[in-house]
């Protein structure tokens, strides 16, 4: 870079020098930035050189995947291997923000790198690998990134040609690898009841597409004979349980509607079950969908007793806890299964905010001992957090 040069100017003539290239090498040199710019996360050297091997979609031929070496010379230096990690990086962080803003030189990368990751998992030689496999072989090392991404890139841009793939893909899903490479991503150890040889039973596609997200492709599955809106997994989940969980809006809204449509009426128990997983990633978009309905307990105990408000005082969710508080059919004060209440979890946890709105309020009380004869203060007190305890014990004229 010249002097005068902003990084911007510098950035703009490399990217010429790579367009300008034998056609081929500019295409993977502008593809190697397009990964490693729109990617989810770092891309492992063997994962990009993969997602660049992807060609047709017959299967994956070996003799098209490129090597490191060669995608570093197509992209001019713009992009490095950290040796610690074995990752492929930009080599600035002011060049991932000039090409994540540069919607020119990638239109629609989402739904490129979406159709890449779809066609690499519907390979027959990747279908071939069943979800009783301890792990994925290291002969597909772009299995995993392309099962645990491909659904967020769908999700942000979904074109025919995608969702084709995506229904593809979810035909059938229980018994597909990619099913299992996902939910051991995201799901922790202990809430993992696979089935004795591994695999991720009545985890369908209608889950798989809910829990990314998609709308669109779980519209076209329920349209077939295997949307079944009532289907639960090995967790005991439904499609919009997944939906709930990780606050996918309006992918919520549409499975309560397909569901009444189905002759399926959510009970009060169940519509208030999925509050409390809403309630518990402190996802305030679907607790507001919740909330507007009827036939919902915004106060019933869940896992260890806790309520919606508990859970959202404990992860600091300031505005949400207000929605509840708002309610008359919600115990500020309700305890949980060892006598903690939402103003314990808030104390603990240093959320000051929710602390004082719950203080605010005169059915409340701040001495309350749970099993361990311990008050909000001394878990304040305890956890290190100063504003919290401040708040807690400055009842009645702070």
């Amino acid at each position: 870079m010249t002097k005068g040069e902003s990084p911007g100017d510098a950035y703009t003539e490399t990217l010429a020098r790579i367009q300008a290239q034998h056609r081929s090498i500019s295409k993977l040199g502008m593809d190697v930035l397009m990964w490693v710019s729109h990617a989810e996360r770092p891309l492992h050297v063997d994962e990009l050189c993969h997602a660049l091997g992807v060609e047709g979609s017959t299967d994956l031929d070996t003799g098209n995947i490129p090597g490191i070496e060669i995608l570093l010379a197509c992209s001019l230096g713009l992009v490095t291997v950290e040796e610690s990690s074995s990752t492929v990086r930009l080599v600035h962080p002011i060049l991932q923000e000039y090409l994540s803003n540069n919607t020119i030189l990638f239109p629609n990368p989402h739904s490129i790198l979406a159709e890449v990751c779809l066609t690499y998992l519907n390979f027959p030689h990747v279908r071939l690998f069943r979800p009783t496999l301890g792990s994925v072989p290291p002969t597909a090392p772009f299995v995993v990134y392309a099962s645990c991404h491909w659904g967020t890139h769908a999700r942000l841009k979904t074109t025919a040609i995608v969702k084709t793939l995506a229904i593809k893909l979810l035909d059938r899903y229980e018994e597909h690898i990619s099913s299992k490479a996902l939910l051991l991503h995201d799901v922790k150890v202990e809430e993992q009841p696979f089935a004795g040889d591994g695999a991720p039973i009545g985890f369908t596609g209608l889950h798989g597409a809910a829990h990314f997200g998609c709308v669109e492709v779980a519209i076209a599955i329920l349209e077939t004979d295997k949307g079944d809106v009532q289907a639960t997994d090995f967790h005991g989940s439904t499609a919009i349980a997944w939906a709930s969980r990780r606050g996918h809006e309006k992918m919520v809204r549409m499975l309560l509607e397909r569901g009444h449509t189905n002759s399926y009426t959510p009970s009060t128990e169940y519509t208030s079950t999925l509050l409390l997983w809403s309630a518990e990633s402190g996802h305030e978009g679907v607790m507001r969908i919740l909330l507007e309905r009827n036939d919902i307990n915004p106060d019933k105990q869940g896992r260890q007793g806790r309520t919606p408000l508990s859970w959202v005082s404990g992860s600091g969710h300031e505005t949400v806890a207000r929605l509840l508080l708002a309610r008359e059919d919600v115990n500020p004060d309700k305890p949980d299964k060892w006598c903690r209440t939402p103003l314990s979890w808030a104390s603990m946890s240093g959320h000051e905010g929710v602390v004082r709105t719950l203080l605010a309020r005169n059915d409340v009380n701040p001495d309350k001992l749970d099993k361990n004869h311990r008050t909000p203060l001394s878990w304040a007190s305890e956890s290190g957090h100063e504003t919290g305890g401040k708040a807690t014990a400055c009842t009645g004229g702070c």
